[in-house]
């Protein structure tokens, strides 16, 4: 290793000079603590380094020792159900050997080097494979196989695999490469975090990825493959939002990245997942699921590292042909971390004391976002999925974090604190947010939902702009002086939002709801409007019309399980019924 000495400390940031062989991004240990820490910045032989633990303790003439090699994240069988900090140490682990408290310069291993792993091969002796190629699994959680791939830049002819139980660090196969060489092959890789991996092509995603949450699924859906964002103010549902989508996505596998917000917010997670079941296979959350914890109390340097950590981990799933979704919450907390750098770097502050490269890291962020053609023979497709909330103060969108997010991804959800004080979740402002993918997935929900899919959720959305537009009347001179036809259009878009958009996530009903049934419910909620319209033209009391007691049937529902969705539609009957019967009411 080469030896530094520190000779200026500042919080998180550190300066060591006699660097002058390290490279940017190099991790370094610091002191004979061995705090871990990362050169963002060279000026001669003069290496500025943002520290990863706390600093505490250390002094100017310590040293500090340059490892050579990036912030780099350990990928192989073992990832799944883990929860690690912004640095990738596994914090079960680390509670194991040390406590509860984290203690600086503890260094674990981010997968566990002893276990074995019973390896099935899926290539042949003498075959010829390339960067990317699966050459077999490991059965990692009883619903998700971990494909071995072949590192990216090695391809060769395979000299000799086996079938048998391996830790990661074991030889699994030998490569000959083209230069003749033997290449032992390992299920362990490692990637630099600031370092996108490689794939084939990028294509356009064209399915979207359910969600089981009415209001996204229906009006502002995200593809899979796609970016979103969740800004709102605090008290608005942002990480309930978040929660839902980990839970319910229809992602194969999942990657949740607490970054600076609240501790209880993860435990949350931790506590929950085990105990909920995956709508799929029915197993628990957890086993598709990978945590990145650095929460408020953690070091604020590390917030900036978790979601490279986090995207990078998820890049690599992607890799072996699934749908990937990652959640960063929340991104504010990552972007603050860097103006707290910057600051201590001196260098030129940018709008809000932001740096002036917020907006190029965090494009660079969900750049890493897409539904690709993987590398390797096989042509297999995956998608990564980016989801981030961001928390600017006071729920101002003008916010600098928002507006540079706002610029790259193509779903926004704007979560609105009056809905929240109105006890409506989730609280997405459906006359603010919008998605840029409905025409990449409009024939995907034609083929596989209904072919009225569209015209129903446009409608729909016509009834709350409408009644958005009637507000302002009734607030001036009340209910009662519209017209029959517009009171029932206000009557239909309450039923909207109450009984179709607004759902209870801790409901066991309704904190779920599929495709299907959505569709069933609104078209309900439509098909009592369109009756309701023509008994009004007839000159038939509003007030008796909104009164019908299916109304109750309508409200409910949400409740009924989604095994039985299909006799929602039975509820036509029951207005068919009641009109007829309030029609001949009034023409006798």
């Amino acid at each position: 290793m080469k030896t530094g000495k520190i000779i200026k400390v500042a919080g998180p940031l550190i300066i060591a000079d006699g660097m002058s062989s390290a490279n940017l991004f190099d991790v370094v240990r610091v002191s004979k603590l061995n705090l871990i820490g990362e050169i963002i910045e060279m000026r001669g032989d003069k290496a500025s380094i943002q520290v990863y633990e706390e600093t505490s303790g250390i002094g100017v003439g310590d040293p500090v020792y340059s490892t050579g090699y990036p912030l780099s994240v350990e990928l192989g069988p073992g990832l799944v159900s883990k929860i690690y900090d912004g640095i990738q140490r596994p914090l079960d682990l680390i509670a194991a050997q040390s406590g509860d408290l984290v203690t600086r310069g503890v260094s674990v291993p981010a997968i566990d080097y002893e276990q074995k792993w019973h390896f099935i091969p899926a290539v042949n002796v003498n075959q010829q494979v390339f960067e990317g190629d699966i050459i077999g699994y490991v059965q990692e959680t009883v619903i998700l196989k971990h494909y071995i791939m072949i590192p990216p830049g090695i391809n060769g002819k395979i000299l000799s695999i086996k079938e048998g139980d391996f830790n990661v660090k074991e030889t699994i196969a030998i490569l000959k490469s083209e230069d003749g060489s033997e290449i032992n092959v390992t299920m362990l890789q490692k990637w630099p975090v600031r370092k996108s991996r490689p794939y084939k092509t990028k294509k356009n995603p064209t399915e979207p990825m359910l969600t089981g949450q009415r209001v996204i699924d229906t009006f502002f859906p995200v593809a899979k493959g796609g970016t979103a964002c969740v800004p709102g103010p605090f008290g608005s549902g942002k990480t309930v939002v978040q929660h839902q989508l980990a839970k319910w996505a229809d992602a194969e596998v999942i990657v949740y990245v607490g970054c600076g917000e609240r501790g209880n917010e993860m435990t949350d997670v931790l506590l929950e997942f085990p105990e909920l079941k995956d709508p799929k296979s029915g197993e628990p959350l957890m086993k598709r699921t990978i945590l990145i914890a650095n929460t408020s109390n953690m070091p604020v340097a590390a917030r900036e590292a978790s979601v490279y950590t986090g995207i990078t981990i998820a890049e690599y799933f992607r890799d072996m042909g699934y749908s990937v979704a990652l959640m960063a919450d929340s991104t504010s907390r990552w972007a603050e971390a860097m103006r707290e750098m910057s600051g201590r770097l001196e260098e030129m502050p940018g709008e809000e004391g932001y740096p002036a490269y917020l907006g190029t890291r965090i494009a660079e962020f969900y750049e890493r976002a897409g539904k690709v053609v993987t590398l390797g023979s096989q042509g297999k497709e995956g998608s990564l999925t980016v989801i981030g909330a961001v928390s600017p103060p006071g729920g101002d969108l003008s916010d600098p974090v928002v507006q540079a997010t706002l610029r790259v991804v193509k779903v926004f959800w704007s979560l609105s604190s009056t809905l929240a004080y109105k006890r409506h979740f989730p609280a997405i402002d459906w006359l603010t947010s919008y998605t840029l993918y409905d025409n990449n997935i409009k024939d995907w929900l034609k083929k596989n939902v209904a072919d009225e899919w569209s015209n129903i959720k446009i409608k729909a959305m016509s009834i709350l702009q409408k009644e958005s537009e009637l507000e302002e009347i009734v607030r001036l001179v009340g209910l009662d002086a519209l017209s029959p036809e517009n009171r029932l259009f206000m009557d239909t878009a309450k039923s909207i939002r109450e009984d179709y958009l607004h759902q209870n996530a801790f409901h066991e009903i309704d904190t779920y709801t599929s495709s299907r049934k959505s569709f069933n419910m609104l078209s309900i909620i439509l098909y009592f409007h369109d009756e309701a319209m023509k008994l009004a033209q007839d000159n038939i009391p509003i007030r008796d019309i909104i009164s019908q007691q299916v109304k109750d049937k309508i409200a409910r529902m949400k409740y009924i399980e989604e095994s039985q969705c299909d006799t929602i539609l039975s509820i036509k009957n029951d207005i068919d019924r009641e009109f007829k019967e309030l029609r001949e009411k009034y023409s006798a």
